[in-house]
């Protein structure tokens, strides 16, 4: 498959899309979007805020939004109260235009508590399953720690890793349903991963936005154990 027919695009919230929003611009998330350029077709990854912009960005290069890929369940990945403010995300974004909503099965009740949106609406998978954008297959990777239902996506040499790991660090283990020895085995399992993807993470929390998974893995402390004893010590409770 040419390259040049994969859409894709890395969008950093309160710059790219959201902007003047002060919670957008304060958590620096990554939204994405990943298309065929002949078919027409893209899907949103994390549109918590201002999911409006993001369908504007894809209309505007010609692209139209078929679905959505959720990382995970928190407000700042697809809505929800944060910070004492609404973010409309996913709820939004179905209330302008019906596609399916991805998320992990593990993680199915908890997207349908944070943005309210009724379990049917929402499309679940297992790990290993595949969301087809017209000619590309996007791997559904399940990698709990950061919450139960966490996913990373695999396609076309990258990963987008969500909340699971960043450039530099991973996300937190001590929200409702993080699970820090579930973290350690996400990690090992990415770090493992074929083919050198270049790893795209949920928020912007380092030097580059994105790095190789080598240069992550020789870089980045939280990959550095190589046993659940030696990550304990890391990262206690």
């Amino acid at each position: 498959m040419s390259s040049e027919r994969l859409y894709f695009r890395q969008l950093l919230s309160g710059r790219d899309y959201a902007v003047g929003d002060p919670i957008a611009t304060q958590m620096r998330n990554f939204a994405y979007l990943i298309g065929d350029r002949e078919t027409g077709e893209t899907v949103l990854v994390d549109p918590a805020y201002a999911a409006a912009d993001l369908v504007d960005v894809a209309e505007s290069d010609g692209m139209r939004v078929t679905g959505v890929l959720a990382t995970h369940h928190h407000p700042d990945h697809v809505g929800g109260t944060m910070l004492g403010f609404t973010l409309g995300g996913v709820r939004e974004l179905l209330e302008k235009t019906s596609v399916p909503v991805h998320v992990n099965q593990q993680e199915l009740d908890w997207v349908a508590q944070t943005t309210g949106i009724a379990p049917s609406e929402l499309t679940g998978h297992d790990h290993g399953d595949k969301v087809r954008v017209g000619a590309f297959d996007i791997e559904l990777l399940h990698t709990p720690g950061h919450t139960p239902g966490s996913q990373c996506f695999l396609f076309d040499g990258r990963l987008i890793s969500g909340d699971t790991l960043f450039v530099d660090g991973c996300g937190r283990t001590d929200f409702p349903g993080g699970d820090s020895d579930e973290m350690f085995r996400s990690l090992r399992y990415l770090s493992a991963l074929d083919g050198n993807p270049v790893v795209y993470p949920g928020h912007w929390y380092s030097e580059e936005p994105s790095a190789a998974l080598a240069s992550v893995r020789d870089n980045n402390y939280v990959l550095r154990p190589q046993s659940l004893q030696q990550w304990q010590a890391l990262m206690p409770g």
